[in-house]
């Protein structure tokens, strides 16, 4: 069965108050929309549609080499469900799944979608959500569930009442729903509510009153549910990512002296018994050899090669590495 997502980026970062469309803003190197693109591609997907509107022509020269995007605009800003309004005519050619999520949430795993997916076709369900239970649950729209445990709906912050908001599962924008019934619920989505706007979230209750089996699976941690709408925010993203990349480099063999001071990009490989001494920044896409000392304040740029057992401290210098790629 095929699979196709969908990912909203249409926003205009008006929090982040930054000219720069707000997918394009880096995470540990790399735009966001980057993680969700890479994490669709992970799940299976063969091809994924990007919904743009702010900024929509920096953001598809970025990914201008990405022959799998098909890109839409959304012109006017009347809410998510709008925007994957606006995709109808691609997923009328799509027989299959199609997963929908966020551009702005750079911390989705390919994984968890894969495991969202398998459940969802497991249990043969029209729609399937992934969710996450966590601490402080305000912003997010809250999963209610009957006295069965089995989905009911999902009510928006703004839309509340007092229980609803000591609700502590909530939905962080990772859906799942056959291609069918996407559209029917889509065709069905009004702007009754006290933002005007046309939610996205409300297919699943529309889907379920047309007789569709609905899944929510607690799928994501509390740590992925982030998603960037400040500085603050990517502030706080960008150092999950930052624990992600050197946790992986840690259990393939390289020590890291100060995880606090080092700075590593996505994408760098290091060699075995290599150490990473203190304020030591590595760019994304450096490839640094076997038992080499890094540090400290030493910078590798990007995409470049450092030959093994190299030892490089302060900037580093022709002598020592191969340079293949921007410093």
């Amino acid at each position: 069965m095929s699979l196709t997502a969908v990912i909203l980026a249409a926003g205009k970062s008006t929090r982040m108050k930054s000219r720069l469309p707000k997918v394009l803003h880096h995470v540990c190197g790399r735009p966001m929309l980057h993680y969700v693109l890479a994490a669709c591609y992970e799940a299976g997907c063969a091809r994924v549609i990007v919904v743009v509107g702010h900024g929509k022509e920096q953001v598809m020269e970025t990914f201008r080499r990405d022959t799998r995007i098909q890109w839409v605009e959304q012109v006017q800003q009347l809410g998510t469900g709008h925007a994957v309004r606006m995709c109808e005519g691609h997923l009328r050619a799509v027989h299959g799944d199609v997963l929908i999520l966020a551009g702005d949430g750079p911390l989705i795993r390919g994984q968890v979608l894969q495991t969202l997916l398998r459940a969802h076709r497991d249990e043969k369900a029209a729609a399937s959500m992934a969710t996450a239970v966590v601490e402080d649950p305000t912003g997010y729209g809250r999963v209610v569930r009957d006295e069965n445990g089995d989905f009911v709906e999902i009510v928006e912050q703004i839309d509340c009442d007092e229980r609803q908001r000591q609700i502590r599962e909530v939905f962080p924008s990772y859906y799942c729903v056959k291609s069918d019934a996407l559209l029917a619920a889509l065709a069905r989505l009004t702007n009754d509510n006290r933002k005007g706007e046309y939610y996205l979230t409300d297919i699943y209750a529309h889907i379920r009153k047309a007789g569709g089996k609905v899944l929510a699976v607690q799928a994501v941690t509390a740590e992925d549910v982030l998603s960037v709408n400040t500085r603050q925010q990517l502030a706080e993203v960008d150092a999950v990512m930052q624990d992600r990349i050197q946790r992986r480099l840690r259990e393939a063999g390289v020590t890291i002296v100060s995880a606090s001071s080092a700075y590593i990009e996505d994408g760098v490989t290091v060699g075995r018994d290599t150490v990473v001494q203190p304020f030591a920044f590595i760019g994304r896409d450096a490839s640094i050899g076997a038992d080499c000392v890094i540090g400290p304040f030493a910078v590798v740029p990007r995409e470049s090669v450092v030959p093994e057992g190299s030892t490089i401290a302060g900037n580093l210098s022709p002598q020592t590495a191969l340079i293949g790629g921007e410093a």
